[in-house]
This record gives structure tokens, sequence and C-alpha cells, in this order.
């Protein structure tokens, strides 16, 4: 167990919150999506109800160490502000003496936004002066990154080292859902997993393979499965070198559900020819694109008693609408379940989020590559770097 913030006294003490405000903007700059920005609100705002002011770092894309002005954190302090009802600033940058006068200059209940932190190749490379430099602007470190937790990056791995640590409150629901499927999961636990590749998703099938009652599997990785038992899946996806691993999980699986039907298409695009067929009838010129309604209907029974269900990952090429009916189908089928349901993977989410049907489900992970990790049972270095209950 990790210090809560909750056990902070935080009164009369500036703040610095690692949050995870990575979010996607639009070619005129603005915040598309603000979801990961309110999931933070709750810790803000506890901690200046206790008296604090606040400092919050993150990192926005990949600037690879330079100062890439598309990247900057400006629209983010401005939806921010909005948000909270107060000016944010933007320091120019996150640490030395333009960072120094935004953060002396706030009073308690103030918030502050630091500049991308990956404007400096120290941040990704766990730099020790890099991070005292960003400890020397807080009191207390706060985590509420849950999505930033597997990477030792000196704001998540560097800074808790100098001073007292808590993770916020995004953090612990994150630890706390996810570590309840992983120790005591109401049962039948099933877990869905879909997306395009085996190979990035084996950790996980294996150690899901260990707790799950039923494991149903879709999207491109099905197509590995399939070969594995025999079957042709003409010009879709497929990691043939993965083919042996596939047929081991089958065989190791309390029981595994693969498609049995799947909608075909003559290209992996918008407008294409589609049709649906048996998986023992792709043609040879077409690729796999969506799982069918027979399949639907099989995992539908699988779901109805559920006690628990984790599902990571989409049914079929998720982007192209025409294809996303499985992903859809499964989304409403977990919104009306009276299991506990956990959403991990950003095209999962996505399509909660996009249905309207997020408020209906137990636990929505922020956390993407983390919430894998996670799930894997791999140690998670912004976790681990906490000072512990």
């Amino acid at each position: 167990m990790k210090r809560s913030i909750r056990d902070l006294d935080v009164r009369g003490k500036r703040a610095l919150v690692r949050v995870d405000y990575n979010v996607p903007l639009s070619g005129d700059g603005r915040v598309v999506d603000a979801s990961r920005i309110e999931a933070t609100l709750p810790t803000i705002m506890l901690l200046r109800d206790g008296g604090a002011s606040v400092v919050l770092m993150s990192h926005l894309g990949r600037p690879k160490g330079q100062r890439k002005p598309e990247l900057s954190l400006a629209p983010v302090a401005e939806v921010l502000g909005h948000s909270l009802g107060t000016d944010v600033p933007l320091a120019e940058d996150c640490v030395g003496p333009a960072a120094e006068r935004v953060v002396r200059a706030l009073k308690a209940g103030d918030v502050c936004l630091l500049e991308n932190l990956r404007f400096h190749a120290e941040e990704e490379a766990n730099d020790p002066e890099f991070a005292h430099a960003l400890a020397a602007l807080g009191d207390v470190y706060v985590n509420d990154a849950f999505g930033a937790a597997h990477r030792a990056h000196a704001s998540t791995a560097g800074v808790p080292k100098h001073l007292p640590s808590a993770a916020g409150l995004l953090m612990e629901r994150e630890l706390h859902a996810l570590g309840q499927i992983l120790e005591s999961p109401a049962r039948p636990f099933v877990a869905i997993v879909g997306g395009a590749k085996v190979s990035s998703k084996l950790g996980v099938l294996e150690s899901l393979l260990r707790r799950v009652d039923v494991l149903l599997i879709g999207g491109g990785m099905a197509n590995t499965f399939l070969k594995a038992q025999g079957l042709e899946v003409g010009k879709s996806l497929l990691e043939a070198d993965l083919v042996p691993q596939a047929a081991e999980l089958v065989r190791q699986a309390k029981e595994l559900l693969l498609p049995t039907d799947v909608l075909v298409a003559d290209a992996v695009e918008e407008g294409a020819q589609a049709s649906m067929v048996t998986v023992d009838a792709v043609p040879a010129q077409s690729a796999i694109v969506d799982i069918g309604p027979d399949t639907l209907r099989r995992y539908g029974d699988a779901l109805s008693d559920a006690g628990t269900i984790l599902w990571n990952g989409p049914m079929g090429v998720f982007e192209i609408p025409a294809f996303a009916e499985g992903t859809r189908s499964i989304a409403r089928l977990l919104a009306d379940s009276h299991a506990m349901t956990v959403i991990g993977g950003g095209e999962s989410v996505a399509a909660v989020e996009q249905l309207g049907l997020a408020e209906r489900m137990s636990h929505v992970s922020t956390g993407g590559g983390a919430s894998l990790e996670f799930l894997e049972g791999r140690k998670l270095p912004g976790v681990a770097a906490l000072d512990d209950a």
C-alpha cells in the first residue's frame, strides 16, 4: 500500500503534482478531448481545500528534448483554468528562473502549470540533477499520472527521492480497481482482449490465463489464434512467428473463445466491399476487419453471468466506422452488465466514451501502457517510488 494524498499535511505547502495531460490536440492547437484533465480535478481540489498551492507538471507528445511550440501545454492551461474557474498561469519552462518565478508568486489555493517536461531530454533520461531541480519547486510530491507510472522518468521516479510523496486520488482509483482484478475478482472473471497484435499483449495474455475463468479474443490478434487452429486468414494481419505461442495459450486456457464468423473486406479502408463469412471460409484476397453476429452472441452468453469483466482492445478496425460494430456491441453489453466492468486500452476507452457509456462502467482506466504492465504483474517505477503507507 502506498501513502495516500489524504494522509499528507499540505497546509501552507507547495504540492508538486505529476499529472498526465498528454491530451490530443487539433491542428489549430485546441484540446480535442479533456477527459484526462477532468480526471485530475478531484486531486487538485483536495489540495486547494487543504490549503496548498498546486504546481502541476506533465509531458505532451514526443518533442524528444527540443522546445516545440506546437507541443506547448498552453492550451491545457486554458482548459484547466476554465474547469477550475480560476486563472492557471503557465510557466515558460519546467525548471530554472522562469518556473521559480511563477511558483514563488503562488498563494494558498493557487494553481500553476509548468511547461512540457519533455522539452528537456533529461526528463526521459531520469537525470538526477533535473529531478532535483523539479523537486526544488515543491514541499511535497503527489503522483496522479497513472498513465506515465510505467516510465522511470525524472518526474515519476526521480522527484520522490527528494520529497515526501503520495498517490493522488486518480492514481489510487487505478491501483484499487486493477489491483482488485488481480487479487480478488468477483467470479466468473471474464477478460476480453483485442487489438492488432498478440506481441503487444503476450505478457497480459499469459498473466490473465492464470486468473480468468473465460478469455475472449478479438481484433487483429485473433487471426494468429485462428491460424494456430489450422484456419486460413487471407490477407489479414498475422504474426506468423507467434502461431506456436498462440497454440500454447489455447492449450493452457480454462476456456478461450475465438471468433466463429467475421466481417471481411477487400481492403482495410473506408468504403471497401465487405461481407460476413464463417472463419473457415475467409477468401484468400480478403482481410478480417471485425467479428460477426454469431461471435457476438457467443461472447454475450459468456459475459451474461460474469462477476468481473476486463476489456482491453477493440474487436475490429475500430477507427473505420463500417468495421466498428463488434467493438460497439461489446461496449453496449458491458454497459448493461451487472458485473464489475473495467475498461483499459486506448481504443476500448474511446469506444465507451464515444458511445456515451463511460459513466455506466465501474472503472475506465486512463493508463494505456501502464495498465497493461500492471496487469502483467510488473512493477511500475512511478508507483514503486512513492512512500509506503
